[in-house]
């Protein structure tokens, strides 16, 4: 999905190349989707899935499943085939393309960096470098007090956290217990998808509100 979207030196390597240069007898499903990636058409959905090794019954149940649909969603073909096969260098809209797809990884990469930054500036906050796709997941240390707080709420640590900083600020966050983190550690998903005049009010406003929230249950 986010094979464009590299922000960071480290190229991007798909699990199919690692697949075929192994020879892994492994069976593999990659997918693709014009709602993702730098194109981001969220209000399209259209998209395909390439298999891989995939046993020849399974493949023949995938085709059933798809001959049960009574009607194309012609608007996602297009955008997938538009995906697909983008305007080539030297065509009308060559030019006009390559400088609208370099204009937005260039946008969501400054965002990257700087959302990172600002998090790590922040008292108990932990955050990777965003080296691709469009979010970042870091890691909160709270106090005993905020985690008795949750408890007493009836919520994870983290959710706890996440549902104050939605009622203070409107910033919506996921928690990082939705996603299998290691036991006794907390975190976020946040994204970088705002436009750049619109992050930096959302980074003011975190860090406000994560400065208050710190010293409240210090």
């Amino acid at each position: 999905m986010y094979q464009t979207n590299v922000y960071a030196t480290t190229p991007f390597l798909s699990f199919k190349r690692v697949a075929v240069e192994s020879k892994s007898g492994a069976a593999l499903v990659s997918f693709h989707s014009v709602s993702k990636g730098f194109l981001g058409e969220c209000g399209q959905r259209g998209g395909f899935f390439e298999l891989h090794q995939v046993p020849e019954d399974a493949k023949a149940q995938l085709v059933k499943l798809a001959s049960v649909s009574l009607c194309s969603n012609t608007s996602g073909q297009l955008m997938t085939g538009l995906m697909c096969n983008p305007p080539a260098a030297g065509s009308p809209s060559g030019a006009l393309y390559q400088s609208e797809r370099d204009a937005i990884l260039a946008s969501l990469k400054r965002r990257a960096i700087k959302l990172a930054q600002v998090l790590n500036a922040c008292k108990g906050v932990s955050c990777n470098e965003v080296e691709g796709a469009l979010y970042a997941f870091p890691q909160i240390t709270l106090s005993p007090k905020a985690v008795a707080a949750a408890k007493a709420a009836g919520k994870a640590p983290d959710v706890f956290y996440c549902l104050a900083l939605l009622d203070a600020t409107g910033i919506c966050v996921v928690p990082g217990s939705g996603f299998g983190q290691v036991e006794g550690t907390w975190h976020f998903r946040t994204t970088i998808l705002p436009s750049e005049a619109v992050m930096d009010q959302v980074m003011t406003r975190f860090g406000k509100f994560h400065e208050e929230f710190m010293n409240k249950y210090e």
